[in-house]
């Protein structure tokens, strides 16, 4: 996330200050070490920002310490970028704080803020110095969010680190409770208040103003001693003759007081002056280029410098005197008197502005004074402009706000638009909006919007960027209706349009190719066709990386494991989803992505047979929070929480996680692999409620047709387990139609490659023959389904049969021939612990995967060296090696390869 660097400078004290000693020594205090916050809390202009810059320039200000500061913003009240510049602070000081916090909002994305603080609470606990945070001007924070942010941070703040804030109103803090307990010490209005001495000093010996002191004293009664109306009033005393007069007439509450002596500065100010500064009040933050291309002066920086020298409110925001800006309050009325004067005149100011910003590539302020300016098509060019980049770093909110804000009429009379207008209608849901918007796409393509010329030389690489959106819009047309057609579950409908995609996109028109084979891909598994699923969307992710979509080419990677494991080949879902995790580490991609890659990766060692590891990963998964998953993903790691439990005799807290994953499930784009209903039909099952199965089996509908189809296996294949689970209890009929079933969902899915359903198929077939009585073909049929499954990393598949499966694994290795077999079987059996997190299934308690880690432990490889071979992040593998330490009884990676020596492990 973008931090503006100029608002984490600390100000430095202007020269000719008035000296405060009562208010630096109150900071100096022994109880202010003491306490968490620095409150400094007082109306506009009351010297609150200039007491702490003072303060932290004075010698004994922070002994042995450092000083962060952020001048806060509206925009801080989107709490990440309120974090964003308050780790960048941080940093300046110094420390080492927040890199983790940092990666995470970098990559995309909602990160999680409790994650986000924890993280951050955690680095500063190692930082040894005293450290000082300073929020300033934190008034302009009304986001419940990051006050809830604030409060964390108070409540964990290491004892070295204080922070201190400026407002002109409380914030909705504990303040009663910090305030009892010593935790906060204060500075209200009435502690700034300038005393007659200080007001003297400010007067006459700063403004050299040789005021009486009795006119010193009238003016401090009536101003109550606030700094910013001493300073207005001296601003207007000077030159004049009159000062008795004017004190004498110096009244009112401090609203109308500031509007008189406002009054009363801009009209004493020469003429160009003051027009400078109105004209100029439209702006932000402002140098002296963009200062003389709003007003069309050439001596901007003079002009700032003076009006910094003179005390007009003018604040630097850098050390180097190159960026500005206006006192707030000061802005505020300068531009409601630009208003008042000038009704039609800040358009022309506004558009210079958007122009000068644009054409330095600053397009966010450019769309913004463009907006303000009223100039619609403009901001839609600037808006066109500035799609590709939003889309490349997947600022998809950026995206939806800068377009939702142009005329309706503007965005339909674009086709860029409109198709980013269909692409955000899809993206929430809204299938029967996306049409509308697609329609009027093709209706404007014949005559695209070209943007200005004068916009074509300076922003060069965004125009062709433009350009080559444009010219992909009618393949991402339909893309998009591709994309419908595969919710919608209309398989012929996605490959039509998927297919019209394909040749309607340029061979370097990555994108859209990538996503036109990923929806072919999908419907080739919607139609159960595997293998071919496989290859064409292991195209469609090299297309997407071709087109730099890194993030889109991993996320796609959870859906192709879901395909590899379909194929039989969990190993191979285990190798692809490992690599894409280690990648992930060195991208900045979305949370989502990386929360959706841990989740499918547990599920995918569960099934190994490997608990703790997969618990690893799903804590790792939570602790990014409930946006680190795509919304059509998140009931699955409720379904792989299921599994876990499930796997560990929890069949209690399978079922409850199950419930959870219904309460949470949105129909994607992706064929359901696993429904729902059918894996709480399977718990109830191994929960012994045989009624509830049996009630799910005639709720269902299942068809059961020759040949099966392949969007009901899943069903089928549960149904299976619901009739041998009544027959085994005494309340079935015969065997023989579940054997049929059986046998022709085998057939189908060998024909078409499914080898994962040929496996489980054939497991079931031989429960069947052994509760029939037929214990040799069972063994039999049971010894072929571990031929293709173990080798690839089946374990839960078989075991979660329970008692009847383990039973006849035990029968297959005292009387089997095949010492292949055999040896598969007790594979299956040594890794049976349940209730045992580690799985394990070889010496020591190690599994397989843990074995693989302690071999590379031996070598001369480091830990990154070693993640990268396995591809595994650094801190899977940190976490596979707690596992062997404790395993082997040891603390240290050589006593871990000497232990395993030993004992013949390596």
């Amino acid at each position: 996330m973008a931090v503006l660097a100029t608002k984490l400078h600390v100000p430095k004290p202007r020269p000719g200050l008035v000296a405060r000693p009562r208010l630096r020594d109150r900071l100096d205090a022994p109880d202010v070490e003491a306490a968490r916050l620095i409150l400094v809390s007082a109306p506009a202009g009351s010297g609150k920002t200039t007491l702490l810059s003072q303060w932290f320039a004075s010698r004994d200000a922070t002994p042995r310490g450092s000083v962060a500061w952020v001048s806060v913003d509206g925009d801080d009240n989107d709490v990440r970028r309120f974090l964003a510049h308050v780790i960048a602070a941080l940093r300046t000081t110094g420390a080492d704080v927040g890199g983790d916090a940092r990666a995470a909002m970098e990559a995309g994305g909602a990160a999680p803020v409790p994650f986000l603080l924890t993280s951050l609470v955690n680095d500063l606990d190692t930082v040894a110095d005293p450290l000082v945070l300073v929020l300033d001007d934190y008034h302009e924070i009304t986001a419940p969010e990051v006050h809830e942010s604030l409060r964390f941070l108070l409540e964990h703040l290491p004892g070295r680190m204080r922070i201190a804030m400026t407002t002109r109103s409380d914030p909705p803090l504990p303040l009663a409770r910090m305030r009892s307990t010593g935790a906060m010490v204060e500075l209200r209005a009435a502690d700034l208040r300038f005393t007659p001495d200080e007001a003297e000093s400010l007067l006459n010996g700063v403004m050299g103003l040789g005021v009486s002191r009795e006119h010193v004293d009238a003016l401090g009664g009536r101003t109550e001693g606030w700094a910013a109306g001493l300073q207005l009033a001296a601003l207007s005393i000077r030159g004049r003759a009159d000062v008795g007069r004017f004190v004498d007439e110096f009244a009112g509450s401090h609203r109308f007081v500031l509007d008189y002596l406002i009054e009363e500065v801009l009209d004493r100010q020469p003429a160009d002056v003051r027009e400078f500064l109105l004209r100029t009040s439209v702006l932000g933050a402002m140098n002296a280029s963009l200062c003389e291309a709003v007003t069309g002066r050439d001596d901007a920086r003079e002009v700032l410098r003076a009006l910094e020298r003179d005390n007009v409110f003018v604040v630097a925001l850098d050390d180097r005197r190159e960026w500005w800006r206006y006192h707030h309050l000061f802005a505020d009325t300068l531009r409601s008197r630009l208003r008042d004067a000038d009704p039609g005149g800040t358009a022309d100011l506004h558009r210079a502005a958007a122009r000068w910003h644009a054409v330095r590539g600053a397009l966010p302020e450019a769309i913004a004074h463009s907006a303000a300016a009223g100039d619609g098509e403009r901001t839609a060019d600037l808006v066109e402009l500035a799609l590709p980049g939003l889309r490349a770093h997947r600022r998809d909110d950026d995206i939806r706000r800068h377009v939702r804000a142009l005329p309706d009429e503007l965005v339909r009379a674009r086709p860029l638009l409109a198709v980013f207008m269909a692409w955000s209608r899809l993206a929430e849901g809204d299938l029967d909006g996306v049409e509308a918007w697609l329609a009027e796409t093709e209706r404007r393509l014949a005559h695209p919007e070209d943007v200005d010329a004068d916009l074509r030389t300076p922003l060069e690489a965004e125009c062709a960027a433009r350009d080559r959106e444009i010219r992909q819009v009618p393949a991402m047309v339909a893309v998009y209706r591709a994309c419908v057609a595969q919710a919608r579950g209309d398989v012929p409908g996605t490959v039509a349009h998927a297919r019209r995609a394909l040749g309607l996109a340029g061979p370097d028109d990555h994108f859209p190719r990538g996503a036109a084979a990923g929806f072919l891909g999908l419907a080739a598994w919607a139609s159960g066709d595997l293998p071919s699923a496989v290859d064409v969307f292991g195209e469609a992710v090299a297309s997407l990386r071709a087109a730099g979509g890194i993030a889109d080419a991993l996320g796609a990677t959870v859906v192709l494991a879901d395909m590899w494991s379909g194929l039989g080949r969990p190993d191979e879902s285990r190798r692809i989803l490992e690599r894409a995790l280690h990648e992930a580490e060195g991208h900045p991609v979305p949370l989502s992505t990386t929360g959706d890659l841990h989740v499918a990766l547990a599920d995918v060692l569960r099934e190994h047979g490997e608990l703790t590891a997969a618990v690893a990963h799903m804590d790792a998964a939570r602790d990014l929070g409930d946006a680190a998953s795509l919304p059509e993903n998140r009931h699955r790691l409720h379904l792989a929480d299921a599994g876990i439990l499930r796997a560990r005799g929890d069949l209690g807290g399978a079922l409850a996680a199950v419930d959870r994953a219904e309460a949470a499930y949105q129909p994607g784009f992706f064929p359901d692999r696993r429904p729902v209903p059918a894996v709480r039909a399977r718990l109830r099952i191994a929960a012994g409620d045989l009624a509830a199965a049996e009630a799910w089996a005639r709720t269902a509908d299942i068809e059961v047709t020759d040949p099966p189809a392949h969007p009901a296996e899943f069903a089928q294949l549960t149904l299976a387990r619901v009739r041998l689970a009544a027959y085994r209890a005494g309340a079935g009929s015969a065997l023989n139609g579940v054997a049929d079933m059986l046998d022709g969902i085998a057939a189908a899915a060998g024909a078409a490659g499914r080898t994962g359903s040929v496996i489980e198929a054939r497991l079931l077939r031989a429960l069947v023959l052994a509760a029939a009585g037929d214990d040799r073909a069972a063994r039999e049929t049971l010894a072929g389904a571990l031929t293709a499954a173990v080798p690839a990393g089946h374990r839960r598949l078989f075991l979660d049969e329970g008692a009847p499966m383990e039973e006849l694994l035990r029968r297959l290795v005292s009387a089997h021939h095949d010492e292949a077999a055999v040896a598969r079987a007790r594979r299956l059996l040594a890794a049976e612990t349940p209730g045992d997190a580690s799985s394990s299934t070889s010496g020591e308690g190690l599994s397989e995967r843990e074995l693989e880690v302690l071999r590379a432990l031996a070598t001369d490889l480091t830990g990154p060296q070693i993640a990268g071979r396995l591809y595994v992040s650094v801190n899977t593998l940190r976490t596979h090696s707690r596992h062997i330490f404790a395993k082997l009884g040891v603390n240290t990676r050589r006593a871990a390869v000497r232990r395993a020596a030993e004992r013949g492990l390596l």
